[in-house]
């Protein structure tokens, strides 16, 4: 498979909704934080296969604002996963950096801490940055960048006539970062969930019915030929973009 890649033509950012984990747990007659647990090895897979083709971001959904309305024992099990899972090994091993966007206020102080010292941690590392969306909605992080600016207004820093999208780029919570290339989504389902809703607007979309536990080496470099075999075209023709390939 890997010798059917395009190794020039590989995504750079790669956002993936990572969904099925408690639908392929419960198919098995286990709870849904066992399926939780299983997606925890898909992750660290798709990291070093990731760092392994090139490429440069990995943004995972990890924990949608909305998510935070599931069971109460289901959502303290998240996050003890994430403490567990946030260890140096798979970022020191693949030389992966750390980040992670979202509203993160709301997250336990224990772990506020541990992401922030796993971004300390991993400051260093540069053959990719692995951004985790936490407590993340593609809405609110629209909305605190209005409120960034139109505070920026009402001091005099920034005028409305000057607003344009990179004005927007820079004060949403991805702004050390480019657009997705590509973006995935396990599990059959078929919708973007509030997710990076702003940056994904000329990504290309893969969807899967694989469960995100399943989802490995192989189900990856499927989305990327998919990805390859695309013309991306920005709005221009299919003839312009011909020509300036020439």
């Amino acid at each position: 498979m890997t010798a059917e890649l395009d190794m020039t033509r590989i995504p750079q950012h790669i956002a993936i909704i990572m969904d099925g984990n408690g639908r392929w747990a419960m198919e098995r007659g286990k709870e849904r934080t066992y399926g939780h647990q299983a997606g925890v090895e898909a992750v660290r897979r798709i990291t070093s296969e990731c760092t392994r083709l090139g490429v440069k971001y990995l943004t995972l959904y990890t924990f949608s604002t909305e998510n935070w309305n599931r069971p109460d024992d289901e959502v303290a099990a998240l996050m003890g996963l994430v403490l567990s899972s946030l260890e140096d090994e798979i970022f020191m091993k693949n030389n992966v950096r750390f980040r992670v966007i979202g509203d993160l206020g709301r997250l336990p102080e224990a772990v506020q801490q541990k992401l922030r010292e796993t971004e300390e941690h991993t400051a260093k590392n540069d053959a990719m940055t692995m951004v985790v969306a936490l407590s993340y909605s593609s809405k609110l992080e629209i909305v605190r960048a209005m409120q960034k600016m139109a505070q920026e207004v009402k001091d005099g820093t920034l005028t409305p006539e000057s607003i344009d999208e990179k004005t927007v780029d820079e004060h949403l919570w991805t702004s050390f970062m480019p657009d997705p290339d590509l973006l995935i989504r396990t599990g059959g389902e078929v919708r973007i969930s509030n997710y990076l809703l702003w940056q994904i607007a000329y990504s290309e979309l893969y969807f899967c019915d694989t469960y995100w536990p399943d989802f490995g080496e192989q189900e990856l470099r499927k989305a990327i030929q998919s990805f390859q075999s695309r013309q991306r075209r920005f709005g221009k023709t299919e003839a312009q973009v011909e020509e300036e390939e020439k």
